[in-house]
């Protein structure tokens, strides 16, 4: 796109015609006034010449289809916004207020600071259409949980794959990959956008791939059949599998359901630091290492492009030489280019904005939800609420995998892994969060203190409302038998189906409902204030339903509150140099 495109005055720089919208919080095109034009544009002329119209300047003609590219899918039809009215009082006037220069920053990026692999994206949104058609996209075949939403956590499946598909990646090792899932990161940002956790996990975890309903090239479905006790790294590529099967396998193993994914290969390191001008990295030692071709003196660095690639490429040159010791490699350099996105630098250059813009949604492949810069640039508003020092990187607990004698894979850490899980499911901050409700998560906590009545005095109905079939039952004969609350009974099923387990009870049956918030492993925030129904016997109860989050009869459910010793973990604020 350029001024002249658009039949105004030669020597305009298009990144200075991007002014901030106070109305509606982001950057549009604005172009100074000419005498020969009226206040209301009219309708484009054809240019005189018989060759096609240049691109940036084409409007699609009513009724005639888009020319497809050839051996791709023709992308959907996106319907285009209505056209932008000139701002009211805008000529002529200066505002009263500038925006603060860090809340510009944040409209310029629209998330750039909040993830790398969707920086480049997010903050495109006041680009030109044309990044549409950048952008590729693959089902997700009913394996997300439908895309993500703005009054919920977000949860967004990162997936580096290893094909060496782009020019000079057919060098770096393994050039016939089918594209596995190499570097897979579950991004969860917490409802309250005040932290997020990006755990990485790795390639060489033993897992079960589940059977993948699958739309393949040709636009056909096929269902391809899990395997048991197969590398991560397989639930993508492998048999025909697709991004949509890497999400079904991290649901199965950490029981999060992904919103989105996006997939990112070879190219995408090269180009994102490229159009940023590079990142620093600091090394703790000289490197050298021959397979990923990076050779580099202890201290800090500015890599980009070929050398930033053989950065997160590197393992025998760091830690045991494993994957393990390459993820902490690789979470560094997504700090640092989170930083660098961050910096001034990058904000305020409109120059690099646009090629970040460019380089980010021609570098990326995301599912059918997320197809199109609208769609991103809700993404990135919403992740760039997000303070990096609250975003931690961590990674899987594993251990080396007991059935082999030559250690080449890894399994789960059942004692430390679970936890991890469970803090991202229930939305447990990996870092102390200074702006959290500390007075409403103290009213909550407030519920659980104070006298406890003896089981035998607790009278509570039990629901079903979204655990397995029987859960009801179990905890039923479980209360009665093991713990001593025989005044309970059983109610069936709930009229409706609950993410949590919740014991609802009234004012005057507090200390009953802390008695059974302590037998059942409760949380405060399980406990709610309202009313008593009355029981088969026509007295007062509580109701006690259990949600999907039940685990069973005995198990407790009590969110953690913080991760278990000796999981590492880092945030993206902060330096460190690779050993």
């Amino acid at each position: 796109m350029d001024a002249q495109g658009r039949g105004r005055a030669d020597d305009i720089d298009p990144a200075d015609q991007w002014v901030l919208n106070p109305n509606t919080g982001e950057y549009e095109l604005r172009l100074p006034p000419s005498p020969p034009q009226s206040g209301v544009p009219g309708p484009r002329r054809p240019p005189a010449s018989d060759g096609p119209p240049p691109a940036r300047g084409r409007t699609d003609t009513p009724g005639r289809p888009r020319p497809e590219t050839p051996g791709r899918a023709a992308p959907p039809r996106r319907r285009r916004g209505a056209p932008e009215e000139p701002l009211p009082g805008r000529r002529g006037r200066r505002p009263a207020k500038k925006a603060a220069k860090g809340k510009k920053a944040l409209l310029w990026t629209g998330g750039a600071m909040a993830f790398v692999l969707v920086a480049g994206a997010g903050g495109a949104y006041f680009y030109i259409e044309h990044l549409n058609d950048n952008i590729a996209s693959v089902s997700d075949d009913g394996a997300s949980t439908g895309g993500f939403q703005k009054d919920k956590a977000i949860n967004i499946l990162l997936i580096g794959t290893d094909k060496r598909t782009g020019k000079g990646n057919e060098s770096y090792g393994d050039s016939g990959s089918v594209g596995h899932a190499d570097t897979t990161i579950l991004l969860h940002v917490s409802k309250d956008r005040s932290n997020a956790t990006a755990l990485s996990i790795p390639r060489d975890l033993i897992v079960d791939v589940p059977d993948c309903p699958t739309t393949q090239e040709d636009g056909t479905q096929k269902v391809i059949p899990g395997t048991q006790k197969a590398r991560f790294n397989t639930s993508l590529g492998q048999d025909g599998r697709t991004p949509s099967c890497t999400m079904r396998t991290v649901t199965e193993l950490t029981g999060v359901k992904p919103d989105n994914f996006m997939v990112a290969d070879f190219n995408a390191v090269k180009t994102l630091t490229s159009a940023v001008g590079g990142v620093e990295v600091c090394l703790g030692k000289d490197i050298d290492d021959p397979d990923s071709h990076l050779k580099l003196s202890k201290g800090t660095h500015t890599i980009e492009g070929e050398q930033a690639l053989a950065f997160v490429r590197t393992r025998h040159a760091v830690g045991f030489g494993g994957d393990l010791s390459r993820i902490g490699l690789q979470q560094q350099f997504l700090s640092a280019l989170m930083r660098k996105l961050k910096s001034n630098d990058t904000l305020t250059s409109p120059s690099k904005m646009l090629d970040l813009a460019e380089a980010g949604t021609k570098a990326l492949t995301v599912d059918s939800q997320l197809d199109s810069i609208g769609k991103l640039k809700d993404l990135g508003l919403e992740l760039g609420k997000l303070n990096t020092k609250n975003l931690t990187f961590t990674t899987t607990p594993v251990i080396d995998n007991p059935a082999e004698k030559v250690k080449t894979t890894v399994v789960l850490n059942e004692s430390t892994a679970p936890q991890v899980f469970d803090m991202i499911k229930n939305d447990v901050s990996f870092t102390a969060v200074k702006d959290k409700k500390k007075k409403e998560a103290a009213a909550v906590a407030a519920r659980l203190k104070g006298s406890k009545a003896p089981a035998s005095e607790v009278r509570v109905r039990i629901l079903n409302g979204g655990a397995d079939p029987g859960s009801a039952q179990e905890t039923l004969s479980w209360l009665q038998v093991e713990e001593g609350v025989t005044k309970s009974e059983n109610a069936g099923n709930a009229p409706a189906e609950l993410a949590k387990t919740t014991l609802e009870y009234a004012p005057d049956q507090a200390d009953q409902a802390r008695r059974l918030a302590d037998i059942m492993g409760l949380s405060g925030s399980a406990m709610k204030p309202g009313e008593s129904v009355q029981n088969a016997q026509g007295l007062p109860t509580m109701t006690l339903t259990l949600g999907k989050d039940f685990k069973g009869a005995g198990a407790s459910l009590t969110a953690p509150s913080k991760a278990p010793e000796g999981v590492q973990k880092s945030t993206a604020d902060k330096v460190e140099c690779a050993e």
